[in-house]
């Protein structure tokens, strides 16, 4: 499908040359500028850190509390489901609302669901502080994507989109560590202290230096749309969070919810494509009028499934079936994400020299190889060995999303930019669900066949590691094969 965006083309080859190098672009970048992008960087990092910073948390709620462990996992339920209905309305959002007045907000939100987390009295208010901390978060990463789309030149977006890698990939790789830490020496309560001043500080700071650097137009608000809108992505996303490894009573609720999602999306795309004619939709799809934005949707949807698989199977595996610590799985898969972060930067800068495919295929091979590996796990695997992999399939993630972030958003009009951001956004969470859902429901099936065979519980653990892994596997031969199809898209003259 060729693309039809007026003022982008699909079709320049990867050897193409990028134009100004991107030093030269990026010293024209008024200095005002830098500074906007460098505070949403700082906010950004902070609301991806309070999101992972949770990972291995949940058992000292359940303790706190005495809760079970249903109801504590609705600290995490209760964010993903708010980042799901709120993300999708983000580009009519930003469409409508200067930039400083959208960061105040939500960072605001953000800061408010910290402090009455850190003084939470009992499980449901500090389930309903993760509710506003999620109201704010859900805006911080398509604001940071539109605003960087805005501001900087095509010929060094590469580079820029490597510093937004640097966040989105660190934050998650230290927050569990960092949580283990924590919540060894301090209660939990300090995993909102500690974050709270940073959160402020980045509030005040902004509120006084950041300006507006889009301009508003205005779009009318559908209301059938956000109403649409917020069932189908949050009864998705709940669905699919449902249906991996819950009790029966909740996976058959979790179905419920999944049908209800899929058919309301399908009548919310409906709603979408009748309220382009009069250009008034919530969510904009002509997006997908880009071949390269539709190839790096599928890409980044088929490697955010792999990606938070293993992010959910490899503790369990590296806890249940070698027997490391929280602490010790934690600094295991630090230097994995601390690299993945080092690279981007570097990933951004090649980006804007030699084009999209020559970065993404030896990225896409890299994590299809681990992934191919995996079935040569055990009880007996040798730690070092689980190392080297992570740290490989690390790698092979730093060369993939800085280029598909950065390919997917430059192939679309510049005023689609919110559109393309929310729906990147969106489909990050709904694939994230999707593979932590399929992976465990994978794991789950597989053990389960096997102790009814009389296999051992620690290796029929192990079989159903491997055959969720397995999954993962075949999802990065999907990614091989739509990788070869992408092209640089380039501002025609």
């Amino acid at each position: 499908m060729a693309d039809d965006t007026p003022g982008v083309t699909d079709a320049v080859p990867d050897a193409a040359p990028a134009g100004p190098s991107a030093a030269s672009a990026d010293a024209r970048l008024p200095a005002p500028h830098r500074l906007v992008i460098h505070l949403l960087l700082v906010a950004t990092f902070v609301v991806i850190l309070n999101e992972t910073i949770m990972a291995v948390a949940i058992p000292r709620f359940m303790s706190a509390f005495d809760a079970p462990a249903s109801a504590a996992q609705w600290l995490t339920t209760a964010f993903l489901l708010t980042m799901a209905v709120v993300i999708p309305i983000t580009g009519f959002i930003l469409q409508r609302m200067h930039t400083r007045p959208i960061f105040i907000w939500a960072m605001s939100l953000f800061s408010l669901g910290t402090l009455t987390a850190a003084l939470a009295p009992n499980l449901p208010v500090l389930i309903a502080a993760r509710t506003i901390q999620a109201s704010g978060s859900a805006i911080m990463i398509p604001l940071l994507m539109t605003t960087v789309m805005t501001l900087v030149p095509m010929e060094s977006r590469g580079k820029t989109m490597g510093d937004i890698s640097i966040v989105i990939s660190v934050a998650p790789a230290i927050g569990p560590t960092l949580s283990g830490i924590i919540l060894n020496y301090l209660d939990w309560r300090w995993l909102f202290v500690l974050v709270l001043p940073v959160a402020c500080g980045a509030l005040a700071l902004g509120a006084r230096r950041i300006h507006n650097v889009t301009t508003p137009r205005y779009v009318p608000l559908d209301p059938a749309s956000v109403v649409l809108s917020a069932l189908a992505f949050g009864g998705l996303v709940y669905g699919l969070s449902s249906a991996g490894g819950a009790p029966a009573s909740g996976v058959l609720f979790g179905w419920a919810a999944l049908a209800l999602g899929a058919l309301t999306m399908a009548l919310f795309i409906h709603r979408q494509l009748r309220l382009q004619r009069r250009n008034a939709p919530l969510l904009d799809l002509r997006t997908f009028g880009s071949r390269n934005f539709t190839i790096s949707v599928l890409l980044m949807a088929a490697m955010m499934m792999a990606l938070f698989g293993t992010i959910i199977l490899l503790p369990i595996y590296l806890q249940n079936v070698l027997g490391l610590s929280i602490l010790q799985t934690g600094l295991l898969l630090l230097p994995g994400g601390l690299l993945m972060g080092l690279l981007s930067p570097y990933v951004g800068r090649l980006y804007d020299r030699v084009g999209p495919t020559r970065l993404l295929v030896p990225g896409v091979l890299l994590v299809s190889a681990v992934l191919w590996a995996t079935p040569l796990l055990g009880p007996r695997t040798p730690v070092a060995n689980i190392l080297a992999g992570h740290v490989i399939m690390s790698v092979g993630f730093a060369f993939l999303f800085t280029p598909l972030f950065t390919l997917s958003l430059s192939s679309v009009r510049a005023d689609l930019y919110s559109h393309g951001s929310a729906i990147l956004s969106s489909v990050q969470q709904v694939a994230g669900a999707a593979g932590v859902a399929l992976f465990v429901a994978l794991m789950s099936a597989r053990t389960g066949v096997l102790r009814a065979h009389g296999v051992a519980a620690l290796d029929a653990l192990s079989g159903g590691i491997r055959n969720g892994f397995l999954c993962g596997a075949f999802l990065s031969l999907f990614a091989i094969a739509c990788v070869f199809c992408v092209r640089r898209p380039s501002v025609v003259a």
